[in-house]
C-alpha cells in the first residue's frame, strides 16, 4: 500500500515540477519522507526584539522592529543595488539589497512597521544589514516572545534563486507536517524507546523542525541520532556475522618449519607485545574454518610488514600461496626488497609483479604461480589481472587498502575456489569511532607499540625567517652522514605555481649546497617514471644528500639513514599527510627531526594543525584531532563504505552515542541474530529498506 510519505515532492503544496526538479538535483529530496528527514544544521532565537542601539557586534543575529524609509536605487544598470533605513526609537541602521530589487521596491509601505532579522555587517565603520529577512510586524502575534526558535537549513544558490532558501524550506516543512504529523509511525521497538528514555519519532520530527523550546531540541536530536546510528551498527554487525556464517575459509592447522625457522633465526629484533598479540589474533582466524577479514592498523614504522610476512609463512607451512597488493610501484618494490632482506637465505620464493615487469619475466611468474613453486607474489594492480592465476592462493594482504576500490579488492578473493584469508593494512591510524562505523563489519587489530630502539621524531615549527638556521642545521646533519628530505606541497600536478615553487626551491638548494661537496636530487609527479625511479634509487643508496620532492615520497621510500624531514608551506597539508611525511624519517636508530616551515599568515585551523604535530607523534591522537578538525570526509575511503550517509549524527561529536549504539546492537543480535522476533519487526523492516537502497519510514506500519 502506498504511504503518504512516499508521495512525490512535486505534489506538496508550494512545490510543483520546477521546484521538485531542483530539490532532487541539489538536495536529493524526491518524496515527502526525504524532506521530513532534511534537518536544520542550527537554530536562531527570534524570541527577543532588540533596539538599534543594542547592536555592538557583527557576530550575532539581531531582530529589530521599525519603520523603513529612504528606499532608493544606487549605481548603474550593471552594479545597481537598493539601500534603505530602518528606524526605531533608539536610532537608525542601513539596509542593503543586491538581488530581487523589484520585489524590494514593491515590498514596503510608508508608515508601516516591519520586523527584520539578520547578522549585521560593517561598512565604512557603520553597521548595516545585507539582505535581511523581512516580515510585517503584528504586535499581537502570539509567537513573538513565545516559540521563536527557528531552524536554519543548508541551501544552495540555485535553491535560493527559486525561493527555497532556509525560509522557503521551512515553509514547505510546515505544510508537510500539517498534512502528515498524525500519520508518522514509530520506528523503534517499544523496549528500546522505554529503556533508553527516548521520545517518540513523531515528537522528535516535529520538534527538530519546529521546536517548542531549546531543551526539546536536544531530546529530538538524541532520539534521531540514536536511531540512525543503531541502524548503521545493526547493518554492519549483520554483515560481519553473515560473512562468518556463510563464507568458508581455508584451515591453516600448522605452524611449521618456515615460521619457526624465521622466528628463531631471522628476526632482526624481538617482536613487540602488540605484534605478538596481532599474530595470535590472525592465527585464531586462520584455523577457524571461516574466511578471515581483518583490518590491521599500525602507525608508520610499527612493524605491520613483519606481521604480514610471518602470517604468510604460516600459509606456506600449510601449502598455500600468498599475495601482497600495494597501490604504487614504489610501495610494492619496497615490500619486495624488505621481505627478501628479512628472509635472508630461507628457501622461500618471492617475486615482484608490476606494470613495469617485462613480458619474459611476467611469463615466468605466471608459470611459477600455476605450478605452485612461487610462494609469495608482491605487486600492484597487476596482480588482479585475469591472466594471473594461482595454484592455491590462501592468504592476501592489501596495503593502504583505501587506495583500491571494492571491486578491485574482490577480484583477488575470486582467485581461489575457497576465498583466501584477507588482511587489509593501513598506516593511517583510524579513530575508534570511525573504525566502529566504517569498518564495523571487519575484525580490527591494532599495533600500538613501536619496535624497541625507535626514537620519536623531534618536531618543530619554524617561520620562513629562520631559513639560515635551517640551512645550518641541514649542513650539520649531512656532515654527520645523514640524509634529508625537503618536501613541497604540489597537491595537484597541474598546479603550475606549486611546480614553480618546487623548482625554485631546488634551484636555491643547489646554490646553498653546491656540487661536488653536496649531492641534491629532485622528484615530482610530472617526471617520467624511469627518471623518478633513478633519482629515488640514488637517495636510497646514499648517493644523494638531499631529496627535494613533492608528496610522491609520502609512502614507499624507506631510507633508515634519512634523519631530517623539512616540509615547506606546511600549513597547506592536512594532518594525516603531515604525519605520513614525518614517518619517512625516524626509521633508523638515530635521532630524527621534522621541521614544519610556514609563512606568518596562518588560518586558525592551519595553526592548530601545526601545533598538534609539534605536540605529539602518536598517530591515533593525530587521527582523532584530524577527525575533529575536518570531519570524516573520505578518510580511508569512507565513501566506498555505503554506511556514512548520516543525516543528523556526527562521527566527530557523537562518539559516546556511537559506542552505546554499538553495544545495544550487539546485545540485540546476540538474542535475535536475524531480527525475526516480533519485538524486532520494526528494525527488520528498516534494515530491509536499507538493503534495497532506499530507507523509507513511510513503509513501516
Amino acid at each position: 500500500m502506498h504511504s503518504l510519505l512516499e508521495t512525490n515532492i512535486t505534489y506538496l503544496k508550494g512545490v510543483g515540477p520546477k521546484k521538485a526538479e531542483i530539490l532532487k538535483k541539489e538536495l536529493g529530496i524526491v518524496d515527502f519522507n526525504d524532506l521530513l528527514n532534511y534537518f536544520p544544521f542550527r537554530y536562531v532565537d527570534k524570541s527577543k526584539i532588540y533596539n538599534v542601539s543594542d547592536i555592538s557586534s557583527g557576530n550575532s543575529y539581531f531582530q529589530l522592529v521599525g519603520n523603513i524609509s529612504n528606499l532608493r536605487k544606487v549605481g548603474d544598470k550593471r552594479t545597481r543595488y537598493i539601500t534603505a533605513t530602518l528606524t526605531d526609537s533608539t536610532g537608525s541602521i542601513g539596509l542593503v539589497w543586491f538581488k530581487g530589487l523589484q520585489w524590494v521596491i514593491n515590498r514596503f509601505v510608508p508608515g508601516r512597521k516591519y520586523l527584520i532579522f539578520g547578522k549585521p555587517s560593517v561598512f565604512q565603520n557603520q553597521f548595516n544589514f545585507v539582505h535581511p529577512e523581512v516580515e510585517d510586524y503584528d504586535e499581537e502575534r502570539v509567537n513573538i516572545g513565545n516559540q521563536r526558535l527557528e531552524g536554519i537549513y543548508s541551501s544552495t544558490e540555485k535553491l535560493r534563486n527559486t525561493g527555497l532558501g532556509t525560509r522557503g524550506i521551512s515553509k514547505l516543512l510546515k505544510e508537510l507536517l500539517s498534512q502528515c504529523k498524525d500519520k508518522l509511525p514509530e520506528t523503534l521497538p517499544d523496549y528500546i524507546v522505554e529503556r533508553w528514555n527516548l521520545i517518540s519519532r513523531k515528537e522528535a520530527l516535529i520538534n527538530i523542525h519546529f521546536p517548542e523550546n531549546a531543551s526539546i531540541i536536544d531530546n529530538a536530536k538524541i532520539r534521531l541520532k540514536f536511531e540512525e546510528l543503531l541502524l548503521v551498527q545493526l547493518q554492519l554487525l549483520q554483515q560481519k556475522n553473515s560473512l562468518n556464517r556463510k563464507i568458508n575459509g581455508q584451515v591453516f592447522r600448522l605452524v611449521g618449519t618456515n615460521f619457526n625457522r624465521f622466528f628463531s633465526d631471522n628476526l632482526p629484533f624481538e617482536l613487540t607485545g602488540a605484534q605478538k598479540r596481532v599474530i595470535r589474533e590472525i592465527r585464531h582466524d586462520m584455523r577457524s574454518g571461516y574466511q578471515m577479514n581483518r583490518l590491521l592498523q599500525g602507525d608508520v614504522g610499527s612493524g605491520k610488514t613483519m606481521v604480514a610476512l610471518m602470517c604468510m609463512l604460516i600459509a606456506m607451512d600449510n601449502n598455500f600461496q600468498s599475495c601482497i597488493m600495494a597501490p604504487t610501484e614504489i610501495l610494492a618494490t619496497q615490500h619486495f626488497n624488505s621481505i627478501r632482506r628479512m628472509l635472508l637465505d630461507m628457501d622461500v620464493r618471492v617475486k615482484l609483479l608490476t606494470g613495469s615487469t617485462k613480458k619474459k619475466d611476467r611469463k615466468i611468474i605466471h608459470d611459477e604461480l600455476l605450478d605452485g613453486s612461487l610462494n609469495i607474489l608482491i605487486g600492484t594492480h597487476a596482480v588482479i589481472e585475469d591472466s594471473v592465476k594461482f595454484s592455491n592462493l590462501g592468504f592476501v594482504v592489501i596495503d593502504e587498502q583505501h587506495r583500491f576500490g571494492v571491486a578491485q579488492r574482490a577480484r583477488l578473493w575470486r582467485k581461489n575456489k575457497i576465498p583466501p584469508h584477507v588482511l587489509v593494512m593501513t598506516a593511517t591510524p583510524i579513530p575508534r569511532t570511525l573504525a566502529m562505523t566504517v569498518y564495523g563489519n571487519l575484525d580490527i587489530s591494532i599495533i600500538d607499540e613501536l619496535p624497541p630502539g625507535r626514537k620519536h621524531v623531534a618536531t618543530s615549527h619554524l617561520f620562513e625567517n629562520k631559513r639560515l638556521r635551517i640551512l645550518g642545521f641541514m649542513k650539520e646533519q649531512i656532515k654527520q652522514g645523514r640524509q634529508i628530505y625537503v618536501v613541497y606541497p604540489l597537491i595537484r600536478e597541474s598546479e603550475k605555481v606549486d611546480l614553480k615553487n618546487l623548482m625554485d626551491g631546488y634551484a636555491n638548494m643547489l646554490q646553498d649546497f653546491p656540487m661536488p661537496e653536496y649531492q641534491v636530487s629532485v622528484v615530482h609527479g610530472r617526471m617520467k617514471s624511469e627518471d623518478k625511479e633513478f633519482e629515488m634509487q640514488r637517495f636510497v643508496e646514499g648517493k644523494t644528500d638531499i631529496m627535494v620532492s613533492t608528496t610522491v615520497i609520502e609512502v614507499g621510500v624507506d631510507v633508515p639513514n634519512a634523519s631530517v624531514m623539512i616540509i615547506e608551506n606546511a600549513e597547506r597539508f592536512g594532518l594525516s599527510q603531515l604525519h605520513q611525511l614525518r614517518g619517512r624519517v625516524g626509521r633508523g636508530a638515530d635521532q630524527s627531526y621534522c621541521i614544519l616551515v610556514s609563512g606568518y599568515k596562518l588560518s586558525n585551523e592551519g595553526r592548530k594543525r601545526l601545533e598538534i604535530m609539534v605536540e605529539t607523534t602518536d598517530g591515533f591522537k593525530i587521527a582523532e584531532a584530524d577527525l575533529k578538525l575536518r570531519g570524516p570526509g573520505d578518510l580511508q575511503g569512507t565513501q566506498q563504505s555505503g554506511v556514512l550517509d548520516l543525516k543528523i549524527a556526527s562521527l566527530v561529536h557523537d562518539s559516546n552515542l556511537i559506542t552505546r549504539t554499538r553495544d545495544v546492537a550487539e546485545e540485540i543480535l546476540s538474542k535475535d541474530s536475524t531480527l525475526s522476533s516480533p519485538v524486532n519487526s520494526l528494525l527488520y523492516k528498516q534494515l530491509d529498506q536499507i538493503r534495497k537502497g532506499k530507507q523509507n519510514w513511510g513503509r513501516i506500519s
